[in-house]
């Protein structure tokens, strides 16, 4: 099988990224700027980066840029507030003596087309407490939640998924 020069140019920058992004990783594990300890992270980050590279032209994702990267740490830091949230949620119904709760199952839309997409979408739902998905047929997903405040696929649409979903667009388009 021979490689187009687009192809392959793709999976150079890959490579680069990752590079960079698993030897920041390392500086922030290690903490240290030893030469001994920049040698064995640098020789780490090398190998990972050439087998990862392939690995992820292979899967048919997006190739990786600067504008992917950032909305990528833009939408863990919008999740985890997200989770944070959600949790004082949870726990002042848990807490609330007549405990205000209203679950129920509910259909959102997304307009998301990667199926890998679609299910860090399921998953960032069901990491926010008071919230869990149950299924993901084609463009919708069937949600349980701890308060349901429509049964209306629009407005459920923009009260769960759409807050994940404007920065999925980016980092998957």
């Amino acid at each position: 099988m021979v490689e187009t020069p687009q192809k392959n140019g793709h999976r150079v920058r890959d490579f680069i990224y990752l590079f960079v992004i698993l030897i920041a990783i390392w500086l922030m594990l290690t903490s240290s700027f030893h030469w001994q300890e920049l040698i064995v992270g640098a020789s780490i980050s090398l190998v990972l980066g050439l087998i990862l590279a392939k690995r992820y032209s292979s899967l048919g994702l997006p190739p990786i840029s600067i504008k992917r990267i950032i909305y990528s740490i833009i939408y863990i830091l919008v999740l985890l507030k997200e989770i944070v949230v959600a949790n004082f949620d949870v726990a002042y119904r848990v807490i609330h003596p007549k405990m205000p709760i209203k679950p129920g199952i509910v259909v959102i839309e997304t307009d998301l087309k990667q199926n890998f997409a679609k299910l860090i979408l399921a998953n960032s739902i069901t990491l926010t407490p008071g919230t869990f998905t149950l299924d993901i047929k084609d463009d919708k997903l069937l949600i349980h939640w701890i308060n349901v405040q429509s049964e209306s696929i629009q407005e459920s649409t923009r009260e769960i998924g759409k807050r994940f979903e404007k920065y999925l667009k980016v980092i998957f388009a």
